[in-house]
Formats: structure tokens, sequence, C-alpha cells
């Protein structure tokens, strides 16, 4: 319950409201509790004496409660919809802000199903939660003990006999109760699973057929699917067990108030008008208990669900400001690593980067080439301080990225990613995504400059055509030229390039390489290159090989002085090349 009382701050803003509803909740119940006493006043006093006037009077009465009844109902529920509805929408918005906040490494640890569920399934459950405890969950509670008060009024002798009922019937709701919480906790977990493989397969749907592994995927699909429905089945045949327990607890209940009733009656101790007063006031107890059984599950799922959200809102970024950070100001572009060391993971020892040395002037193109899993798009996510480095320093115009803010850090880096991204929406919104508010001249220079402004204009609407989730509508070389148009337009210091052309025509890259060396006095700029043409022409290379610099400096230096590179270069451009003197080749 902890849990549920943490996320009680999203209902404050509401709490006008919640009260109101609380109150109208009140007034209700007193409606209710009333009836049964009228019940027993027509009985007993209108129909005993014959007396026509009190049986239409009282009667009147009842209907004018009954209608009361409903208008106080309907206000309720308007208000605690409202409380649930508002409460979902804060939690929802809380909840995606504090997931922007979390750095690469955090999101590396929680996967994307398991956040999707706590944003939709485990939000929803929470709003359920409150909205429910403010329409039945406490007015249960409130007509169970105002029943017993009026039966105890009613008759105490009777109510004493039953109460050992209501105990044991109050210990097996609780016992039910309990129960369920870890139950519904993990059907959430099963849940989470579904949820990343259903991801998993919807992002890779293109990639699964063209390797005809459907049918091995819809296994994987169906045997997570069972996972989940058979932790489902087995917490709602629990839950089903509840019923016919409490029902056999009301009927014997019953059966006492008419036996023993019955009884007194016959002795003259009670009226036939008390006796169903009694046996009403009996059942507005159990009924509340019964309520109470079929909302325990939804009490549950907001118990498990509300412990899963504090999850993600106890999660402290491990990326975070010093006290002491300062703004970046504006940089020249000089990055330097000092004996920089990176692990991914501090439990696993073995270092992805180990014993960086590297200095990069302002405006350079440096080039980093290396096989898969060198190290590369580490060394390049060290910079805007994506990850921080295990130990040593990365520096930018001598100020460690540590030191600094880290939003103005990134405010003078722009990177271009190996995946591409780009939203829904249009051409032109998604160049301008980094720079709302630039101007067209802008959008159109950097589209150029990226070899992108002459299949825009081709393009149905040009700048203005619609582009689909994941730009699906477009080729892959298409999205990456927009994506580095989208960084070219922000006019970064220092541009990142991880692998970014690899979709495109030599010709094209060719070009992009032309305009980014045109631009080569404004910005420092590093690219992550898996072919070496496109690592020529920069000012220097670095070759990693297991995350250490095995080599580094321009193409002509590292012809003559680096085996490794040597070979890169072979086994893409020609063979040939130690015993052919290709050293000076550019």
């Amino acid at each position: 319950m902890q849990d549920i009382y943490v996320l009680m701050r999203f209902a404050k803003p509401y709490w006008k409201s919640a009260v109101t509803a609380f109150v109208l909740l009140t007034a209700l119940v007193f409606l209710d509790l009333a009836i049964p006493r009228l019940i027993e006043y027509i009985i007993d006093v209108g129909i005993a004496n014959h007396n026509q006037d009190v049986v239409v009077q009282t009667g009147l009465i009842m209907v004018g409660i009954s209608l009361a009844s409903v208008l106080v109902a309907v206000g309720n529920n308007l208000t605690s919809i409202q409380v649930g509805e508002g409460v979902a929408r804060d939690l929802r918005e809380a909840l995606f802000i504090k997931i922007q906040s979390l750095s690469f490494a955090d999101l590396d640890r929680m996967r994307t199903g398991q956040l999707l569920v706590r944003l939709t399934s485990d939000t929803a459950a929470v709003q359920r939660y409150f909205q429910i405890n403010l329409r039945i969950g406490t007015r249960a509670p409130m007509m169970m003990i105002g029943s017993l008060i009026l039966m105890f009024t009613t008759s105490q002798a009777l109510a004493l006999q039953l109460l050992p009922l209501l105990l044991v019937t109050g210990v097996i709701i609780v016992f039910f109760v309990s129960r369920m919480e870890p139950l519904y906790r993990t059907m959430q977990q099963k849940l989470d699973i579904l949820n990343t493989v259903l991801q998993e397969n919807v992002a890779g749907a293109r990639l699964i057929k063209a390797f005809v592994r459907a049918d091995a995927q819809a296994q994987r699909f169906l045997t997570t699917n069972e996972d989940f429905a058979d932790t489902s089945i087995s917490v709602m045949q629990f839950m089903a067990l509840m019923m016919p327990i409490l029902t056999i607890c009301i009927n014997i209940g019953m059966v006492l108030v008419i036996w023993s009733g019955g009884l007194s009656v016959s002795r003259g101790e009670m009226t036939v008008g008390q006796i169903i007063a009694f046996t009403n006031y009996l059942l507005t107890t159990m009924t509340p208990l019964v309520m109470m059984t079929m909302l325990s599950n939804t009490w549950a799922s907001g118990v498990a669900s509300a412990r899963r959200v504090n999850e993600v809102f106890d999660m402290q970024p491990t990326i975070t400001d010093r006290t002491d950070a300062q703004p970046l100001a504006q940089t020249a572009g000089r990055i330097e690593f000092t004996q920089v060391r990176f692990v991914y993971n501090l439990e696993n020892a073995e270092a992805v980067l180990d014993g960086i040395d590297l200095m990069i002037a302002p405006g350079q193109t440096v080039a980093i080439l290396g096989a898969t899993g060198a190290g590369k798009t580490s060394l390049v996510h060290l910079v805007p301080r994506f990850y921080d480095v295990t130990a040593g320093s990365v520096r930018i115009d001598g100020v460690d990225v540590r030191d600094v803010a880290h939003i103005s850090l990134l405010q003078q880096i722009a990177i271009v990613p190996q995946e591409t991204i780009l939203f829904s929406g249009t051409v032109r919104e998604n160049i301008s995504y980094g720079a709302p508010n630039a101007s067209e001249e802008a959008i159109v220079a950097a589209a150029h400059a990226a070899q992108a402004h002459d299949f825009v204009t081709k393009l149905p609407n040009g700048y203005d055509t619609h582009i689909e989730e994941r730009g699906v509508n477009l080729s892959g070389g298409q999205k990456q030229r927009i994506a580095i148009a989208r960084a070219l337009l922000t006019q970064p210091r220092i541009l990142i390039l991880d692998d970014s052309t690899s979709a495109v025509d030599v010709e094209t890259e060719t070009h992009i390489q032309a305009a980014l060396a045109a631009m080569a006095h404004q910005q420092t700029t590093l690219i992550v290159a898996q072919r070496i043409s496109t690592v020529l022409n920069a000012d220097k290379i670095i070759v990693l090989d297991q995350g250490r610099i095995v080599a580094e400096g321009t193409h002509r230096e590292l012809m003559q002085q680096s085996e490794i590179y040597q070979e890169i270069y072979a086994s893409q451009l020609g063979d040939g090349v130690k015993e052919n003197g290709l050293a000076g080749r550019e």
C-alpha cells in the first residue's frame, strides 16, 4: 500500500473533486441505509395497524429517497471520473518526462516493452484504483459499518449471534485480497514479456519475412502468450473461489436470521418489521463484503501496478549534472580523450574501450574505423555524455564534460545515429526537429548539403510530404540524408556521424563529404565508418581494435605505417597494396 500512498500526490490537484465525491458518497450511504428502517415502519405501523396513510406517505418518502440517491450517485460518478482521469493523465505525463530524463545506460536496463506497459496498462490500473475507491471502494466499508450499527440497534441479541460469521467472512476476504497483489504483479511481469515480444515482432516484421522466420516467431509469441494466459487463468480461478465461499456465508446468515428471528417473533420479542429490517441490514452488510471481493482484483492490480510505476520514478539517472555544473560556453570544438576506459556493465569488468588517448583539434574531420564491436560507437557516445567514462576523462575545450550542464553540452552537438529514426510528420518537420524555428531557406540549405533536396522535391508534396511511422515510405538512403540534414540544420560545433551514409551510394556520399568539407571551419566532425571510402579524405583516421587505438594518422600515413589499415584498404578497394607500393594512393 505504501506505493499507492506515494502516488497520492497526483490526486492532490483534484482534492476538491475528491472531497465532493466523498461527501456525495457519504450522503448516498445514509440514503441507502434509511430504506430498511422505512420498510420496518411501513410494516409495523402501517400494515400491522391497517393505516393506509402511513403506507402511502412512507412509500412516497422512499420514492423521494430513491430519486435523490440517483442524483447523488450521478454526481459522485462524475466527480470520481474527473479525479481518476486527471490522475491518469498527470501520471502518464510524469512517467513520460521521467523516461525522457533517463540516460542511455538506464534505458539499456529497462526494455521498451516494460516501459510501454507501465505507461499504458499499469497507469490504467492505478486510475481504476483511484476511481473505484471514490465510487464503490469507499462506499462498501461505509455501508458495512453503518449496517452493523443499525443491526445492533434493531436487535442486539440477533446481531451478536451473527458476529462470529461476519468475522469469519472478513478473515476470508483479507486472505484472498492479500494473496492477489503478488499474483497480479506476476501477471503484469508476464505482460511485460508479451509486449516486448510483440514490439520486437512488429518492428522487425520485414526482417522476419525476409528470413522466412514467421513460423518460428509465431511459435515464440504463442509460447509467451500462453504463459501470460496461464498466469491470468490462475489468478482468475483463485478469484473465482471467493464468490461461492461468500455466498455460503450469506446464506448461512439468512438462515440464522430467519430461524432465530422467527423464534423471537413467536415469543413477542421482535416484530415482523424488525426481522425484515434486520434481514435487509444483513444483506447490506454482506453485500459490501461481496462487492469488496469483486473489487479486490482492482485493488490488487492497482497496488501491483503502483509498485511498478514507482520503480520507474525511483530510478535515478546515471547521467546527472553536478551541483556546481556550469553551462558550456560556445565551444571551439577541441575534443580530448585522456586514458579513457569504459565498460557498459560494472559487474562485467570487460572493457569496451581501454587506454584511449586522443586529441581532436577544432574544425578537424576525424574518422573512426574498425571491425564490428571494436568500440567505435561507444567512443563517440562519450562525447555528448550519453554514457560516463569508467576511468579517465573526456574534455571539450579543456573542460571535463562531467563538469558542465548536460543540456548545454547537447545544444552544441548534433549526432546522426546508426539507426535512422524519423517521426511521423512532414519532411520539413523532421528536418527542423532540432531547430523548429528555422527558416525555409535554412531548411533547404541543410537539405542541399545532405544531398536530400533533389529527391525531396520529387516527392508528391515536396517538403510537405507526410512521412509514415518509422519512415517506411522512404528508402534507407533517403532516411539517412534527411537525418543528416536534421543534424546540419542545428549548426553544431561538434557533428557526429555514426555510420550514417551506409545506405547511400558512393557518388552521393562523395557529394555529402564535399559539403561537410566546405563546413569544416564551422564544426569538428567525427565520422564512424565501415567503408574505407568514407574516410579517405579525413584530416585524421583512427583505427580501433578491441577497444584500443592501434593506428592514427592520415590516409597516406596509415598506408605507410599500419598493416591493419592496409589490410582493410586491400579488402575493400583492391589487392596488392603492399607489393604495389600504394602507400601514396589517395
